[in-house]
């Protein structure tokens, strides 16, 4: 009879002791998970640049053009309302004249597939009125001049001062260490001239 006594006692410590176990466990992984939280938390992005991700523009008060900067996402959007000259010079370039004749998706979401990077598929409508592109340039991620009017380079864009890139009237890049094109963001464009970046 002690012996089953003393078993009864042994599983009872050894139930008590898993229970222990358990009990310390999870409460390990609880303030464990508490303390990381903070550190997983910090990763997403701040109030401001959600605020962000999503604006508005209205650009009827916009002359022909006119070039205007935006800030979108913590980046510069250049929008520029060309003029009829402009648009003629920037169709009338060949894509062998260019660095980089393909805009893929990730570099213009506004299409469902990589696209030659004419004129026409870079600009936000038809007929080629309106230019919307991010003005980082794609080597280093200076800020290129040009949205004065002045400084526009040797391809009448931008220029970008830091290495020397120049990106045309569409934002190709022409010249300079810049391997790609300014990217565009996605966008939507309304009759009523409404824009609305990261739609």
């Amino acid at each position: 009879m002690p012996d089953a006594e003393q078993k009864t006692e042994e599983t009872g410590k050894a139930e008590r002791r898993d229970f222990l176990y358990y009990a310390a466990a999870t409460t390990g992984a609880v303030a464990a998970g508490a303390g990381i939280w903070p550190l997983i938390d910090s990763m997403n992005p701040s109030a401001d640049v959600v605020s962000q991700s999503t604006i508005s523009i209205d650009l009827t008060e916009v002359a022909v053009g006119t070039r205007i900067t935006a800030k979108w996402a913590g980046k510069p959007v250049f929008i520029w309302r060309r003029s009829p000259e402009t648009i003629a010079k920037a169709r009338a370039t060949p894509l062998d004249d260019l660095i980089d004749p393909i805009d893929y998706t990730d570099e213009n979401p506004n299409n469902a597939q990589d696209m030659p990077a004419l004129d026409v598929n870079r600009s936000a409508d038809e007929a080629g009125e309106w230019l919307i592109v991010i003005g980082i340039c794609t080597h280093l991620g200076c800020v290129p001049v040009g949205q004065n009017g002045a400084s526009v380079g040797e391809f009448g864009g931008w220029f970008c001062p830091c290495h020397g890139s120049h990106y045309d009237r569409s934002g190709r890049i022409r010249k300079g260490p810049a391997p790609r094109n300014l990217d565009i963001p996605r966008y939507s464009l309304g009759t009523d001239l409404m824009l609305t970046i990261g739609a």
